[in-house]
């Protein structure tokens, strides 16, 4: 039997309720819930499954909705009891860590923290542009975890930071570290010389935990929202962090990477970095650069990038990693097994769709449609993490299901040979997503065994021995229950490939002499080089784990409990944000 609940005027976080909707689903009885606020884009999504009614209908994006599948009535109100708790623990926690209840509005939140100088943002993308304007006004920086937030609504608030001497990091802007605080999903990684500017969240956390494992250490990660490169934009907050870290003293060698970008975007970018102060690396992906200018080094990989940046904090030769996978008998090209590829990070499913087409010879276009980045002649790589999977629904990074789902399929195409995965450890993400993982690769390996298959499993472990979860923990569940694990996604991919019969090679870059460089002194405002030389002082708006993140890191942290305006009635809500700028004469 289907049952609707509405709870009125009971605002809440997407992702807890994502998180609520995972510890209902585990209880005995349940065959299905969806907990989410009753905005009119999740309303489509309950229709979408066969889950709308009356009472959802006459619900607003202020009230939660709350649809349960159960196999008794008396069950609606155990899982009601479980959400209360739930909803309550979330609360406390929040006003335990900080001894005080959390603000409701601007003006709260602001009076606790006068000196505030970052806004974090994890709320609905349809609101979170007019709460961030409101933030710039204010004097902030911004940081939007939020997604879906319109293109042109982005080109408005850079441009208006970029005026004001701010920086807009996002929107969709999963990831960063400033002074060694992580923001979002992220990892904890040792202080270093390096900065990392980055169009790419898991792109980011790949670089930031190879340098980590390899001994070196991140001081700012900035990332800048995947559409920052796009025309539209210019690549406005790339450029102004490019030239804030040319002058952290902090910070000796630079890192930038990108998704592919607009040609004019990355020729505007390229040129600046031609003429930088500091040793820089670059990587856009997709591109196969062909030799290093001295000075400026280009990749092929993430792997390589954070290794050419390793190498050139120790004042060491730039040179080529080599790396041979070790694997007894794999398959041969000519047996034609597939590579089934099941990522969490879209940047790191991306590279390993770049890799597969390079090494395979494959003609296809680049692209994603339905979250797949690759589907030829059997292997496909697909990002999880993509909105086709993730409305309504936990990302992979937190639920392991759609993966165990999709490796249960793999495992029952017999072209398969070989399942490529990611493991991503951090702040935000599942607390033992090995553990996790591990019932169904087993059961998955002994029925290959005995119907005499040979199925080899892949992974990457995206993480440090500094992280939550714990890398060697991780690393070793996983090779306990014979799964090949490799330190970078780069070797994962190329072990997944030799696994196949394929044979990928890295060619040593030849080091070119610079042309005379011509150096132009760049204006950066006091605003960002205080926010990149400071730990930062925030208003968190929304997710309350984020502040409980930032406060173990010494972080001043007012956590704004944020509600849409005018009962999520985004034309009233425009109506108040004019009125709230508008000068009376």
């Amino acid at each position: 039997m289907i049952k609707t609940v509405i709870k009125k005027g009971s605002y809440q976080d997407s992702v807890v309720l994502m998180l609520l909707t995972n510890k209902i689903n585990a209880m005995e009885g349940i065959n299905k819930v969806s907990i989410m606020m009753a905005t009119p884009a999740n309303k489509d999504i309950f229709r979408a499954s066969g889950l709308d009614g009356e009472e959802l209908n006459a619900a607003g994006a202020n009230d939660m909705a709350i649809v349960v599948d159960v196999e008794r009535e008396d069950l609606v109100q155990a899982v009601l009891d479980e959400t209360e708790d739930f909803l309550k623990n979330q609360a406390s926690k929040n006003e335990g860590k900080s001894g005080r209840k959390a603000a409701k509005n601007w003006e709260q939140a602001l009076k606790e923290l006068p000196d505030a100088n970052l806004a974090v943002f994890s709320i609905p993308g349809i609101y979170a542009a007019a709460e961030a304007d409101r933030a710039l006004d204010e004097g902030l920086h911004v940081f939007m975890f939020s997604d879906n937030v319109k293109l042109e609504d982005e080109v408005s608030l850079k441009k208006k930071a970029h005026e004001k001497g701010l920086l807009v990091m996002g929107p969709d802007c999963g990831t960063g570290i400033i002074q060694g605080v992580p923001i979002a999903f992220t990892n904890k990684v040792t202080k270093g010389n390096i900065g990392i500017v980055g169009a790419s969240g898991t792109g980011i956390q790949e670089l930031i935990t190879i340098i980590d494992r390899l001994g070196e250490g991140v001081t700012n990660a900035i990332g800048t929202g995947g559409r920052d490169l796009a025309s539209e934009v210019g690549g406005i907050t790339m450029l102004d962090s490019i030239n804030a870290m040319e002058q952290d003293p902090e910070v000796k060698i630079v890192i930038v990477i990108s998704k592919p970008p607009a040609k004019e975007v990355r020729d505007k970018i390229l040129k600046r970095l031609s003429n930088y102060k500091k040793p820089v690396v670059t990587l856009f992906l997709g591109e196969k650069p062909e030799v290093h200018t001295d000075g400026f080094y280009h990749a092929y990989t993430l792997d390589e990038a954070a290794r050419i940046a390793v190498q050139l904090a120790r004042g060491e030769k730039v040179t080529a990693n080599a790396f041979t996978p070790n694997i007894a008998d794999p398959y041969s090209k000519e047996e034609k097994k597939t590579i089934k590829a099941y990522y969490s990070g879209g940047t790191l499913a991306s590279e390993a769709a770049m890799m597969f087409k390079d090494t395979m010879g494959l003609d296809v276009k680049s692209g994603k449609k339905e979250g797949f980045m690759l589907n030829h002649e059997g292997h496909i790589v697909v990002d999880l993490g993509d909105d086709v999977y993730t409305q309504g629904k936990p990302h992979p990074m937190i639920d392991p299901a759609k993966r165990i789902e999709c490796m249960e399929e793999a495992a029952d195409d017999e072209t398969t040979g070989v399942i490529l995965f990611d493991i991503v450890l951090g702040y935000g993400s599942h607390e033992d997503m090995a553990k996790a993982l591990l019932p169904a690769i087993q059961s998955l390996k002994e029925k290959a065994e005995k119907d005499s298959r040979k199925l080899f499993f892949v992974t990457t472990v995206c993480g440090t021995r500094l992280d939550p979860q714990g890398y060697d923990y991780q690393k070793k569940l996983m090779e306990d229950a014979g799964v090949i694990v490799c330190e970078s996604n780069k070797q994962a991919v190329e072990t997944a490939l030799f696994c196949a019969g394929y044979t990928y090679q890295e060619a040593e870059k030849e080091i070119v002499e610079a042309e005379a460089k011509e150096i132009v002194e760049v204006e950066v405002s006091q605003k960002v080089k205080a926010l990149f030389g400071n730990k930062p002082k925030i208003i968190n708006i929304g997710l309350q784990s984020f502040a409980e993140v930032l406060r173990e890191f010494d972080c001043e942290v007012e956590q704004f409990d944020w509600a849409p305006a005018a009962g999520g009635d985004m034309e009233l809500i425009q109506a108040l944000s004019f009125l709230r700028n508008y000068t009376f004469a």
